[in-house]
């Protein structure tokens, strides 16, 4: 479902741009001139976000090396100015769904990081809304330590250790499946996918482990099944596409996509990190925004959601 186009071209482009970006703090109100080119097409705007974290590559290499991916960027939207806000792996992610790193440097599991307070996930279900995290390759529910290919740390739910949080972890963080079978591919197929949801790849399809090209293949396969659902169809899906960190250079820029029906060639400019997605999702919850997301510049805003 995916056009194709050419990955290379785009490559240039989005260097070309982000060449251009302002040098705004990821806080500043967006002006005319950061607001996204390209356009919003007549449909409803998205209610619920679905979040997908590759790894370890600058935006210029996972568009020359995810040709599918990169061709959903020029579809649909892209931004030339996105930075990761730590390395390693692990303080990325609490970025995403906690709106803070909690001092957190190292990639250790939950029982060296209980991380206290809500995360993203449990404000939205304290807001009487849904949240669920999709893991693949994922043993059992909140599973709170590696296994295989399942890597704890790029499961965030995980390490949120107050009693409720882990409850509700208990209840909603649960194994992916497949692209045919188990609970992405039934939410999916029932129109239910959650307000704020995350897919978490294994460490071969999120390109830590495996190549670019395999991480583009299983992203494309699980891009078709959800455009083909009815939360994708009716417009009401965000699908977020974006890297935990680059591959350890500087600035540490990384590649976010936005695939929703109602973009249309977007390129945001604006200055954004991790805080933005987290921002966007608390503006969806009608919630303050966590932590280090009050200052930070909104998805929504930059893409035009």
């Amino acid at each position: 479902m995916w056009r194709s186009c050419a990955p290379l071209l785009l490559c240039a482009a989005l260097v070309a741009c982000g060449s251009q970006a302002q040098s705004t703090p990821s806080h500043a109100v967006p002006t005319p001139k950061d607001q996204p080119h390209g356009s919003a097409v007549v449909t409803a705007h998205p209610t619920k976000i679905l979040l997908v974290v590759e790894e370890n590559h600058t935006a210029a290499s996972a568009l020359r090396g995810m040709p599918s991916l990169a061709a959903a960027a020029h579809r649909y939207g892209y931004a030339t100015n996105d930075l990761a806000v730590a390395h390693p792996s692990l303080p990325n992610y609490l970025a995403l769904a906690g709106g803070s790193t909690f001092g957190v440097t190292d990639d250790n599991g939950p029982a060296s990081h209980h991380i206290t307070g809500v995360s993203l996930f449990d404000q939205a279900l304290n807001a009487g809304k849904s949240a669920r995290t999709y893991v693949e390759d994922m043993g059992s529910n909140c599973q709170l330590s590696s296994s295989g290919t399942y890597a704890v740390k790029h499961n965030p739910w995980a390490y949120f250790s107050d009693m409720a949080s882990r409850t509700e972890c208990d209840r909603f963080d649960v194994p992916a499946g497949s692209t045919t079978s188990g609970a992405l591919a039934r939410d999916v197929t029932a129109g239910r996918l959650p307000t704020v949801g995350m897919l978490v790849p294994n460490l071969c399809h999120d390109a830590h482990d495996c190549s670019l090209a395999t991480a583009d293949s299983w992203l494309k396969q699980w891009t078709s099944v959800i455009m083909s659902g009815a939360d994708w169809s009716a417009g009401r899906l965000a699908l977020v596409v974006t890297f935990d960190e680059n591959d350890d250079s500087s600035p540490n820029r990384v590649l976010t996509v936005v695939v929703a029906k109602r973009l249309n060639h977007v390129v945001a400019r604006t200055s954004l990190t991790h805080y933005s997605w987290t921002r966007y999702a608390d503006e969806l919850l009608g919630a303050r925004p966590l932590r280090d997301a009050v200052t930070a510049s909104s998805l929504k805003t930059a893409f035009g959601l």
